[in-house]
Order: structure tokens, then sequence, then C-alpha cells
């Protein structure tokens, strides 16, 4: 019993983790079935098949490509207006400040749904075409927020003595910022890149209000389990889980290095 009292939040951090991994484990292993019919939630057999040819099944890989593209540019977009505005929020005094600062935060708050049936309203009443465009629109305002919160949190953490220290050494504004004040948001920045990219690329209900004909990967995977859900898609999900945990894995390890050299 003492063992259990000492471990119990150890034990409890790692049934929740086995908890969120476990469906990425399901997807993982049916990536490599061999249904004999249209869906892949049986255990068949093992094969090797679609992962030899994950653009096997139409239109996959162009919907996955365009959720790429989406997500690239919504990420770049959301990144410089989010982390331009947190600085702003947290380095500059001015009138409506704070209703600003919330207002940023509803599309946090509020329900997916809302927002998309407000930007769909909005794009009807203008008159523009849903497509690639609107979808883009979308997600960088629903991700804004997001990156605000990440980039202002790590902003309001930093030494301004540090600024100050630059200045007196006859360092510029420009070269303060891009020497001192950038390097230190760095890391706030690149979550909130990271979250924004993963939240645009997964991203259904905005997109299915928003998207015309347009077809990305999440509406693809949600198109094809009406009838029928290809390996591929296990394939392209299992990858995909791969690439964010090696990305995960090399950022800490590179943090670790980092660490270690400056207390060298």
């Amino acid at each position: 019993m003492q063992w259990l009292r000492r471990n119990l939040v150890v034990i409890a951090g790692l049934c929740t983790l086995a908890y969120l991994i476990l469906p990425n484990v399901v997807v993982t292993v049916f990536s490599f079935n061999n249904p004999t019919g249209r869906f892949n939630y049986a255990w068949q057999e093992f094969s090797l098949d679609a992962w030899k040819d994950p653009c096997g099944v139409a239109d996959l890989c162009g919907s996955l490509a365009l959720s790429l593209q989406i997500a690239l540019w919504a990420t770049i977009g959301a990144t410089v207006l989010g982390a331009m505005i947190a600085f702003a929020l947290v380095r500059y005094r001015f009138r409506a400040r704070g209703a600003v600062n919330s207002l940023i935060f509803l599309p946090m708050a509020m329900p997916e749904i809302v927002m998309a049936a407000s930007l769909l309203a909005l794009f009807l009443n203008m008159g523009v075409q849903l497509g690639f465009w609107t979808i883009l629109i979308a997600h960088v305002m629903f991700c804004l927020s997001f990156v605000v919160a990440a980039v202002k949190a790590r902003v309001l953490s930093m030494d301004p003595r540090l600024e100050e220290a630059a200045r007196d050494l006859y360092a510029g504004p420009v070269q303060t910022f891009l020497r001192v004040t950038l390097p230190i948001a760095a890391p706030g920045i690149a979550a909130g890149a990271l979250l924004s990219f993963a939240l645009s690329f997964d991203d259904f209900i905005i997109t299915n209000f928003n998207s015309g004909n347009t077809v990305t990967f999440p509406m693809f995977v949600w198109g094809s389990a009406q009838r029928g859900t290809p390996v591929q898609i296990n394939v392209i999900g299992t990858a995909m889980f791969v690439i964010a945990v090696l990305v995960v894995v090399v950022g800490q390890m590179v943090g670790t290095r980092r660490k270690k050299a400056q207390h060298k």
C-alpha cells in the first residue's frame, strides 16, 4: 500500500497516457490489415499492400496534399498575426485593450459550429465563392487565438532587463528584437505554430461549412466512412502520428542539448 501511495501519481499519468495512445495503436495495427470487405474494422490478415501503395484510393493523396497546403499557409498567417497581437497586448497600452484581449479569445471559448456558421454567413453575404481561400481564412481565424495564448504566455515570462541591457550596449530596436526578444519568445511562437498546424490539418467542422466543393483530408475520411474505410487512411494516419512524435522527440533533444551547453 505504501508503494502504491508513493507512485499513485506516476501510475495515473501512465494510465492516462495509455488511454490517449490506444486509438493511435489501433490505427497503426489496422494499417497492416487486409480486410475482406469494404470496412476495415475486423482483423483478417497481415499485409503490406496499403503501405506499398498509400495513394491507391482515388483522391486520397490529393485531399491530403490540399490539407497540408492549407495547414501550412494557415500556420504562417496565424503565427505572424498572433505573435504581433501578443506582443501588442503585453507591451503596449491602448484604448480598448481589454476588449481586444477578450475578443481575441472568443474562438477558443465558443463552439466550433458557431464560428463555422458565422463565417459561412459572412462569406455568403459578401458573395465570396467557397473553396480554398475561404477555408484558409477560416482556419487562420480559428488558429489565431491559440497562437496569441501561447506567445502571450511566453512574452509575459520574459525578463525586461535583458532588453534594457541590450539597449544599454547600444543595440537599436531592430537589433534588440532580433537578437534578444525573438530568440527568447521563439519557443512560444514555435508552440503556437505547431498547434496551429495540427488544428488546421485536423479540422472538420469549420472546413465542412466553408469548403464548397473542396475536399480536404478530414472530409475525405468522413465521406469514406459512409461507404467503406480503405486501409490507406490508417496508413496516412499512422505516418502523421509518427512524424508528430519525431518532431516532439527532436525538439526535446535539441532543448536538452541547449540547456547542457548553457550550463557548461
